[in-house]
């Protein structure tokens, strides 16, 4: 049996990767881990370690933890998202704080991120999962305090192939940052969730942002893998 399931999220991988490369050449790879633990039915701690590169900034690690409150379960949420290793999507509203720490590469002053989070979740017919994220980035860097709010769509729905289900997704991000003063960056998303077993779910997708905060525009095509561990 488990030597299907990977025969099935290999071939899931590949048909993934190829079909993004047929979208656009990559510039960058972003890749992630991400670790849940549940420490109540309504409450459970991320922390993550990630290289990213958003509304414009150069490609930076982040790292840090989240604490995640969560309203009570929807049974239309619950049955869409059965085979979701993430059991945060069963729920139709979740709370989030978190702190990051962004090193600077050059060894200058790093800064220190607040992250609040509120994510709606709303289940569309039978099969298919809409996500409004609303979050905002804190940050303190020498003394100068700078914040950009971030909105982002998600549409998700689970396939089956034979008794594994993968769950591709298409999603669109939009940045405001206040050095700007203006709606500066837009991120498209188009990825899939590879469950393994009970513990693991692998998170691959093609980003393409266009950010238009400084002059010229940048255009930027990148490929992200994420290992999310779920206890």
């Amino acid at each position: 049996m488990l030597r299907v399931r990977l025969r099935n999220i290999l071939i899931g991988l590949g048909l993934v990767i190829s079909s993004l490369q047929a979208c656009a050449q990559t510039d960058q790879f972003l890749p992630e881990f991400d670790l849940y633990s549940k420490l109540h039915d309504k409450v459970r701690v991320n922390v993550q370690a990630r290289q990213t590169r958003e509304g414009g900034e150069p490609v930076q690690a982040e790292m840090g933890p989240s604490v995640d409150i969560y309203l009570q379960p929807l049974i239309r949420l619950a049955k869409i998202t059965a085979f979701d290793l993430d059991d945060s999507k069963s729920r139709p509203v979740v709370f989030s704080v978190g702190y990051r720490y962004l090193p600077e590469a050059n060894g200058g002053a790093a800064t220190h991120r607040m992250v609040p989070v509120t994510t709606a979740r709303y289940p569309v017919t039978a099969k298919f999962l809409l996500t409004d994220r609303n979050r905002a980035d804190l940050d303190w860097k020498d003394g100068t305090f700078l914040w950009r709010y971030r909105n982002r769509f998600q549409a998700e729905r689970a396939v089956a192939i034979r008794s594994y289900h993968l769950t591709p997704y298409w999603s669109a991000e939009f940045f405001y940052q206040s050095q700007y003063g203006k709606w500066s960056d837009t991120a498209i998303y188009a990825g899939c969730l590879f469950p393994i077993r009970r513990h693991i779910q692998i998170d691959s997708y093609y980003e393409h942002q266009n950010n238009t905060g400084k002059s010229p525009n940048q255009q930027l095509n990148q490929f992200g893998l994420t290992i999310g561990l779920y206890f």
